[in-house]
């Protein structure tokens, strides 16, 4: 289960929460210019736009959860269980692996719209990258300042929407959360004028009752609506600090807790990090479940003319900043 939001303010950012019942190895890979991404059943690519992102590396090829490219365009791969359906291979088509999707598209495309055209013509493959590494079930958020869409592959094709809200988590299907969020086009954070009767005097008795019932659980549907509520509602003065610490602050509101999301195989799950990634001057910001610090690391401070990937483990330290010395 995860969690993705797009935000503007002077620059333009992308990111998620990733919510697993454990770790995957990830570190924070930037691939340079002239790194050889091969494909299964496309061309190789010798070289293309930079990138940085959440990734796992494995013989050498970096498995991206979610990633945005030298240009500000980005992708976040989402679980998708139970609804995913991945493909044999199609002529006339460009056959994709789902773990090729994110360098395919950030290494091809420019703009949103550019990715759009991609995505239009690909076929999704059911090709697992090894044996021991079965594909995942995923949907996706594809995003620049101007654009927004995502995609889904299923039983009936490729589907692609259009995403007005910037937004997306995991089940149902993306046009269930497009229509689900009629049901609460009531809420507003403004203090509630009492709409129910002109003959009762009814007042609001505390700060924030315009947002009554605003979903406050774990579900996907939960999630995106109170994503959308707050990422819409949300001021920055429009500083790299506070537009990143308000970012975070929002996935911090639809984050999992250990132990509050138990799964169906009896394993918890949590949010193994947090990442908002400024697509616009190529930064990756994280946090971790243990470490809540936001830490960073920026693709232009390296060469990203070479052709090695450069990967950054996580902090994973649990830091606290003591005020004296008995603290």
């Amino acid at each position: 289960m995860c969690t993705s939001f797009t935000y503007y303010n002077n620059n333009f950012y992308l990111g998620r929460n990733l919510d697993l019942d454990c770790g995957f190895g990830e570190e924070v890979v930037i691939t340079p210019r002239e790194y050889r991404f091969q494909f299964r059943h496309e061309p190789t690519i010798e070289k293309h736009s930079a990138m940085i992102g959440m990734a796992t590396i494995v013989e050498g090829y970096p498995l991206y959860a979610e990633a945005i490219n030298e240009h500000g365009l980005g992708i976040c791969g989402l679980e998708f269980k139970g609804n995913a359906k991945y493909f044999d291979l199609m002529d006339g088509k460009d056959n994709i692996a789902p773990f090729e999707i994110i360098p395919w598209i950030l290494s091809n495309c420019v703009t949103a719209k550019e990715a759009r055209s991609y995505f239009e013509k690909m076929n999704i493959i059911d090709e697992d990258f090894a044996s021991n590494l079965p594909l995942s079930p995923l949907h996706w958020i594809i995003a620049d300042k101007d654009d927004c869409f995502v995609v889904e592959s299923t039983k009936d094709g490729l589907m692609i929407y259009d995403n007005i809200f910037g937004t997306l988590t995991n089940n149902p299907p993306f046009p269930y959360h497009l229509s689900n969020m009629i049901n609460y086009l009531n809420l507003t954070p403004k203090y509630p004028e009492n709409r129910f009767s002109k003959r009762l005097d009814l007042e609001p008795f505390a700060n924030g009752m315009g947002a009554l019932g605003l979903p406050g659980d774990a579900s996907s549907p939960s999630r995106f609506v109170k994503t959308v509520f707050l990422k819409e509602n949300m001021t920055s003065s429009g500083t790299e600090e506070v537009n990143v610490q308000q970012y975070f602050r929002v996935l911090n509101q639809v984050s999992m807790i250990k132990g509050s999301v138990i799964t169906k195989e009896n394993r918890e799950d949590y949010t193994v990090y947090s990442a908002c990634m400024n697509a616009t001057k190529g930064i990756y910001y994280y946090q971790t479940y243990e470490n809540m610090h936001i830490n960073s690391v920026c693709m232009h401070d390296e060469n990203l003319d070479s052709s090695v990937l450069i990967a950054y483990k996580l902090d994973k330290t649990i830091n606290f900043l003591k005020s004296n010395s008995k603290a």
